[in-house]
């Protein structure tokens, strides 16, 4: 579907204007890192389930006029210091065409919508990373891109403020 054949509805003022129109053009694996320190002892059965820490941070940059990159960043560490059974580190991201947004619209769509759409792709490499070094799958539950958009505002916000001179 080309731009040229974006549907347009009329506006208050009786104007035309584009509707929003939202593509992934490419979606792909940027970077990914797997450590498995104490193989093969750490495959050995255990008596008790290392604590499972998960971070994910989100980002998109300009491509072009319409075209942006949205990354979505996963790290996830089974243990801590000597006792790390696993560390994997998955950076995903893909190209997304946005068109007819408004310009308020476009930051909040390309950091929560962006890696919605992308996160269940994102899911299964880290899974099949974790199983392929031994370990059962790493299934990572769904995430509230919404409130990590919001987080990430207010951390931004408070950045702001502490540079601000008095």
């Amino acid at each position: 579907m080309s731009d040229a054949s974006t549907p347009i509805e009329p506006g208050a003022d009786g104007a035309t204007a584009p509707q929003p129109s939202v593509r992934v053009l490419a979606q792909y694996i940027k970077d990914l890192s797997f450590e498995n320190p104490k193989a093969p002892m750490s495959l050995q059965k255990k008596d008790n389930t290392p604590a499972i820490n998960i971070g994910v941070n989100v980002g998109a940059k300009n491509l072009g006029e319409n075209d942006y990159e949205v990354t979505l960043s996963m790290d996830a560490k089974a243990g801590e210091g000597d006792d790390l059974a696993f560390e994997v580190e998955l950076v995903y991201a893909g190209v997304i065409r946005a068109t007819g947004m408004k310009p308020e619209h476009l930051q909040p769509f390309l950091l929560i919508e962006g890696p919605r759409l992308l996160f269940p792709f994102a899911r299964q490499v880290l899974a099949d990373a974790v199983r392929a070094g031994g370990f059962p799958p790493l299934m990572v539950d769904p995430i509230d891109f919404v409130a990590l958009y919001r987080r990430n505002m207010e951390r931004a916000k408070e950045q702001q403020g502490g540079a601000a001179p008095n």
